[in-house]
This record gives C-alpha cells, structure tokens and sequence, in this order.
C-alpha cells in the first residue's frame, strides 16, 4: 500500500548508515527477503513485477524496521462498549 516503507539500519564500518524502501505509488507494497546471507527489500506492483531492489549482507544489517501504514479495516476498530454493563 503507498506510503509501506521499511528502513534498513547497515553497520559501515566506523558508522551507521539508514536506507528507506518506499512504496511510492497506490497498489504497490514493500516485501523483505532474506537469502543466502543476502537481505533484500523491494518494492512490488499488484501483479508481482519488481520496481527497485536494495540488497545488503545480512551479517551487516543492525536493524530493519517495517512500518506498515495504518489501514481502515472493520477487524482493527476497537470494540464498542457495552451500555449495559
């Protein structure tokens, strides 16, 4: 969903550097994927096709933080309360 992202926190070195994966258009959404010591953040249409990929060596990441926006669903509003009780 627009607006998904995830940040990626990668040790280089003498420092820390932050990347950000975006979901930048409506229908499209972040997946992570880690392979073979190979972390890997994409953004994906509707249909599957891959737009961007960042790729970095497990052994260096420090952090990876997804941050799904808020969504509207029935299932997440809180539960009314009862007047009876």
């Amino acid at each position: 969903m627009k607006g998904d992202r995830v940040e990626i926190v990668v040790d280089a070195g003498d420092t820390t550097r932050t990347y950000e994966v975006v979901a930048s258009r409506a229908g499209r959404r972040v997946e992570t994927a880690v392979r073979r010591g190979v972390v890997e953040v994409s953004e994906v249409t509707r249909s599957g096709g891959v737009v961007r990929t960042a790729r970095f060596m497990a052994t260096r990441v420090l952090a990876l933080v997804e941050q799904p926006v808020p969504r509207e669903d029935s299932s997440e509003r809180p539960l009314r309360e009862d007047p009876k009780a």
